[in-house]
């Protein structure tokens, strides 16, 4: 028998609601703490009791609410936030649908209660699931608003018995209030758990105060391997901070992506970002970063997902672009050679509220980083010390190398060692005089000078700081590629046509696709031609890639095309072959260098993009500095 249409009771109403907003204990405070960021709470305290699954409690010292508008804000579809469409189309609050409070008590044990600072004494409410609230009554309370969740899904069991063990709920909860921790730099935050104090932030007003916010939630390995960046194009504004590609992790779970100030998940942000460090991150590898991305709020709608996790851009082609371009090249910017400080001493940093408004210095771009370099000096004063070779002659490093040409700026392909040896002056140079000139230098080169080879594997040089060490095959290899890819980028990309057309069967959509997307095929070396609704013939491919298989390239492209609007297969596959090519180009082991060659790598190294990584995300150098070599032979001890 077919039931008839009926309005649902106003309780299940609320209860399927909550099944939307409240998860676990963690949904319960992030919106809890949301509603305070958005009563312009300056300071925040969270007690929790068993994980959150007995007690959940937040106290802010916002603006508070008024006694007759407290028994309405636990009714459903009622809030400040919003009062039109056009509000909702440029919505800058974190929370705005008004179904949080009622939904949260559907399903538990709720106390309301507030003061706003105008008002003499507070007034609270209650809510024990299936009753509605009662009128408010007095209660002590400062300026503010206190809300108490207590014995969550206790009239609805089917939903307790998913919840887990006291210490994951509470693990995350504690990562829940890390993300809104992150957000709101100029906020105080204290988290206690069953009694005991867990996190404890002051507020953070200018980015050395911020940064210590980062190591204490992120710690400091983080800190210590990361780069900040500022900039700002089309509207956009992106800052925030970036780990390095040696502090790659096993998963992504240290990846926060802030869009105008609320944390989001979304799946093309993520993959920009993970193009960036496609060229410098190790296989199977996930990188970490904070960032903010600041946008007009009528480009982006906030309003597709009940806890707002996600977010749908107007224009995705241009974020998508904006940051995979930004970040590639902060990271491409982090040479040995780079000063720590490009926008100059730390300053203060944007922690406020996040209004949702871009950068107005369009193209404005500025890095600062940590741990990035060995040393901050300039260039040396004069030519590289000469010493005697150790029996490679100078003529097979430069078909080894390649040489700079005249002018070259740093931007461009980095020469090769022949020609830093060559700009000295003739004639040998006394050991003794060469390790005089090596054991004085100060404000040398970042990576410094050489010093010798280590069993033909690895170069032995010596900075202001201390002892470099150098994997010449990886570094070298590095730095052909990057040549390798500024000549392809220069020249373009050859075509070869085949001698056979080969036959592609598609669907009638991905033939569209073909004639529509047919200038982009040629501009990456291909020639496609639609012969018939379900069929295109493939009559020409890259050169690089006269090996691979060209129907299959042709058909992930055109997914790519359908899914995305863009594809980068082709550029991913031809620089997979240059980096094949630079690694079996590249000098190999057990070749032994002169030191004039040695030091021109050194010098490559610093003029050459990404050349803290080789191809395949392995790090090319590192550094011990005095005091770590003082502390490996316990010197002053």
């Amino acid at each position: 028998m077919v039931r008839p249409i009926q309005q649902l009771p106003l309780q299940l109403v609320n209860q399927i609601a909550a099944g939307e907003v409240v998860e676990r204990p963690a949904s319960v405070l992030k919106e809890l703490v949301e509603n305070s960021l958005d009563a312009g709470a300056r300071s925040l305290a969270v007690e929790l009791e068993q994980g959150g699954k007995r007690l959940i409690r937040v106290r802010d010292d916002g603006s508070g609410i008024p006694r007759e508008q407290l028994a309405l804000a636990l009714q459903r579809h009622a809030t400040s936030k919003i009062a039109s469409l056009s509000e909702l189309e440029q919505v800058a609050s974190l929370g705005f649908r008004g179904e949080a409070l009622p939904s949260i008590g559907a399903v538990s044990r709720l106390r309301l209660t507030s003061r706003p600072p105008e008002e003499g004494h507070a007034w609270c409410v209650r809510t024990d699931g299936d009753s509605a609230p009662a009128g408010p009554e007095p209660a002590p309370h400062p300026p503010g608003t206190t809300v108490e969740v207590r014995d969550l899904f206790f009239n609805t069991p089917g939903r307790r018995k998913f919840l887990r063990t006291d210490r994951t709920e509470f693990n995350h909860a504690q990562e829940a209030l890390r993300r809104l921790a992150l957000g709101r730099f100029d906020v105080a935050f204290r988290l206690q758990h069953n009694g005991r104090s867990v996190i404890d932030l002051p507020p953070a007003g200018d980015r050395e105060a911020a940064e210590r916010r980062l190591a204490q939630l992120l710690g400091e390995g983080f800190l210590g391997e990361c780069i900040h960046v500022e900039c700002a194009a089309a509207g956009l504004s992106l800052r925030g901070w970036l780990a390095l590609p040696t502090f790659s992790r096993s998963q992504g779970d240290l990846q926060y992506f802030y869009v105008n100030g609320r944390m989001i998940r979304d799946r093309m942000a993520g993959h920009a970002l993970r193009r960036a460090y496609a060229d410098v991150l190790y296989r199977d590898r996930y990188p970490a970063y904070l960032l903010y991305l600041d946008i007009d709020p009528d480009r982006v709608d906030v309003n597709v997902h009940p806890t707002k996790h996600e977010v749908r851009f107007r224009d995705s082609r241009l974020v998508y672009d904006f940051l995979f371009r930004q970040v590639r090249e902060a990271l491409a910017q982090v040479t040995p050679g780079a000063p720590e400080g490009v926008a100059g001493s730390p300053g203060p940093v944007d922690t406020g509220p996040p209004p949702g408004q871009a950068d107005a210095r369009a193209g404005h771009q500025a890095l600062v980083g940590r741990g990035a370099a060995p040393a901050t000096g300039g260039p040396p004063a004069g030519p590289p010390p000469r010493q005697h070779g150790l029996g490679l002659p100078l003529a097979e490093a430069r078909m080894l190398y390649g040489e700079r040409q005249p002018g070259q700026g740093a931007g461009e392909p980095p020469a090769g060692p022949a020609d830093v040896a060559a700009a000295g002056p003739s004639g040998p140079v006394a050991d003794g005089e060469a390790a005089g000139v090596v054991g004085t230098a100060r404000h040398g080169p970042p990576l410094g000078h050489a010093l010798a080879q280590v069993h033909g594997v690895y170069i032995l040089a010596q900075n202001d700081q201390g002892l470099v060490l150098v994997d010449m095959h990886a570094a070298h290899e590095r730095v052909v590629y990057e040549r390798m890819k500024a000549q392809l980028a220069a020249d373009g990309v050859a075509s070869q046509s085949l001698l056979v057309p080969e036959g592609l069967s598609v669907a009638p959509a991905e033939g569209e696709q073909v004639e529509q997307s047919g200038d982009l095929f040629r501009r990456l070396g291909f020639e496609v031609d639609r012969v018939a609704p379900d069929r295109v013939l493939v009559r020409a491919v890259p050169a690089l890639l006269a090996q691979a298989e060209p129907a299959s390239l042709v058909r992930d492209v055109l997914t790519d095309l359908q899914a995305q609007s863009r594809s980068r297969r082709v550029e991913e596959a031809l620089n997979h072959v240059l980096s094949t090519m630079a690694c079996h180009g590249s000098v190999r082991a057990n070749r032994r260098l002169t030191l004039p060659e040695m030091d021109a790598l050194l010098r490559d190294m610093e003029a050459t993009p990404n050349s803290g990584q080789c191809n395949h995300g392995r790090p090319t150098w590192t550094v011990l500095d005095m005091d770590a070599l003082d502390r490996l032979f316990m010197r002053g001890q």
